[in-house]
């Protein structure tokens, strides 16, 4: 801490000038007659957009959060859309933005502006150098133990991210996917005639603490804990936002070593399962899409009314996913069966849009995207109420697949893709760099259920007494090779949940 008194208020007052001439070096080599007011114009505009989601909900805007904005659509936008969103972007943006394309240059010839960048640039070093030699004991415990700071400087961090962005994102040449896999092939363990049927659900932001089956005092799973679930309680996300995690989580790579460009140019676990010509896949989305994950298989977006047939009030349920998936089975009849429901689930902030009326169980609730005006009771009672329709979502799935169980060794797997904060310490949503995330953004609700032929093949009696093992979504990738019984180089049995001797 640097309360203001003696030399930590020179410090303090150093920062400000430090910033100043900063900004001004960094503007300065990007200013000509025809690039400032632009410049000056789209920053001032992006930056009244980034303080009010940095101040509202304590989010970093780093090169993972940009990725997940540009990949949003226009009605998680419309989600994030408040009043005083409006009055930060026409106070912070347009007003001064309008201030700045009003000012008349002053014309100077090429050695006079020269001459005049010059002198600005080292002021600005000067300034600088001077402050940080003045309170040199001071800056260098305040970079030391202070980093994480850096990601509030606006709009410093943000115009690194972007950059960070771009070069993660695009690459030199065409994209070529590297095909992994090819060796893969269903080898069944035991005499079993049965075809398999999987539905893989991809929770959102659903953390593990807000679960009943985890031992949360309201009672959020009471149609799962009639079940004989494989509840999975020390389960960690690959990243703390759904442009990160969903990819990561069906890769090959593990969370060290994943990375978004090894991620659109590497074959991915369906893209393996796809390989062995006998698994039929399917994957629906009622959230955002899937992130890459389902290009090369059957994909069908289910946020739309035609699609979907259960949309109320202009929110598509996850529930409608399941309906007209008996016609994709009778069409895969042989052929053993994946299906990847990605759901809506906890899709913040409007927690209160993601549950009907029925589910209203804890009150009183947020009505409202402004979850910072809300107290965090009320904030918590709506994220509770959503958790609570992904129980009866995931109940649904089960009984779904029990009509299944006589034809088709059935199984349900559900991960989320990332937790949520909800108000503790100031933070909200998601989307923190990992190493400085909160444990509610990355300990993530998982679970698995397991049909009566599953059980034969996977002794249920065997993954209930290990269940409480540490996992993580590294593990996705082997166990689904693992439940399909699917034989390859890339298969790691220790990685497997579903293998008995994986610890």
């Amino acid at each position: 801490m640097y309360p203001l008194n003696g030399e930590n208020f020179g410090f303090l007052i150093s920062i400000v000038f430090v910033l100043i001439a900063f900004f001004s070096f960094l503007f300065t080599l990007v200013s000509s007659k025809y690039t400032l007011k632009p410049v000056m114009i789209v920053v001032l505009l992006v930056s009244s957009l980034t303080s009010y989601f940095m101040n509202s909900y304590s989010v970093v805007i780093d090169d993972s959060m940009i990725r997940n904005m540009m990949q949003t659509n226009l009605s998680e936008s419309l989600d994030l859309l408040t009043l005083k969103q409006v009055i930060y972007f026409v106070v912070f943006g347009l007003i001064p933005s309008y201030i700045v394309y009003k000012i008349k240059l002053q014309e100077r010839t090429l050695k006079q502006e020269l001459l005049s960048k010059l002198k600005l640039i080292v002021i600005a070093l000067v300034v600088i150098a001077s402050s940080v030699f003045l309170f040199s004991k001071f800056y260098t415990s305040f970079v030391r133990e202070h980093k994480p700071l850096r990601y509030s400087v606006n709009p410093a961090y943000w115009i690194y991210s972007t950059g960070k962005y771009i070069n993660r994102t695009f690459n030199n040449g065409p994209l070529v996917v590297q095909k992994i896999g090819e060796d893969a092939k269903v080898v069944k363990k035991i005499d079993d005639n049965k075809s398999k049927l999987v539905i893989m659900v991809v929770g959102e932001a659903a953390r593990a603490d807000r679960f009943s089956l985890n031992g949360y005092k309201r009672q959020t799973n009471p149609l799962l804990a009639q079940e004989n679930i494989i509840n999975l309680p020390n389960v960690s996300s690959c990243g703390t936002s759904t442009a990160e995690s969903v990819p990561c989580m069906f890769a090959l790579y593990d969370r060290d070593d994943y990375s978004y460009k090894k991620g659109i140019s590497t074959e991915n676990v369906l893209d393996v399962l796809k390989h062995t010509d006998d698994i039929a896949i399917l994957w629906r989305d009622n959230n955002s899409d899937s992130k890459g994950v389902a290009l090369r298989v059957d994909y069908k977006n289910f946020q739309t009314p035609a699609t979907n047939s259960i949309c109320i009030e202009g929110e598509c349920r996850d529930i409608g996913m399941l309906k007209g998936l008996d016609t994709f089975i009778a069409k895969h009849k042989g052929k053993d069966i994946l299906i990847v429901l990605h759901q809506m689930g906890n899709h913040g902030p409007a927690y209160y849009k993601r549950y009907t009326k029925e589910f209203e169980k804890f009150t009183p609730t947020c009505k409202t995207n402004q979850i910072e005006k809300c107290t965090q009771e009320e904030v918590s009672n709506a994220y509770d109420n959503a958790i609570l329709y992904t129980d009866y979502f995931l109940k649904q799935t089960i009984d779904f697949l029990k009509s299944y169980d006589s034809k088709y060794d059935t199984a349900m797997i559900y991960m989320a893709d990332h937790g949520e904060s909800l108000g503790e310490n100031g933070v909200y949503l998601h989307g923190l760099p990992y190493f400085m995330a909160p444990d509610a953004q990355t300990h993530i609700g998982a679970l698995i259920w397991l049909g009566e032929g599953m059980k034969k093949i996977f002794n249920e009696k065997e993954l209930q007494l290990r269940s409480d093992i540490a996992y993580s979504h590294d593990n996705l990738f082997y166990t689904l090779l693992g439940i399909f019984e699917v034989k390859t180089k890339l298969y790691n049995p220790k990685m497997d949940i579903l293998n008995n001797d994986s610890q």
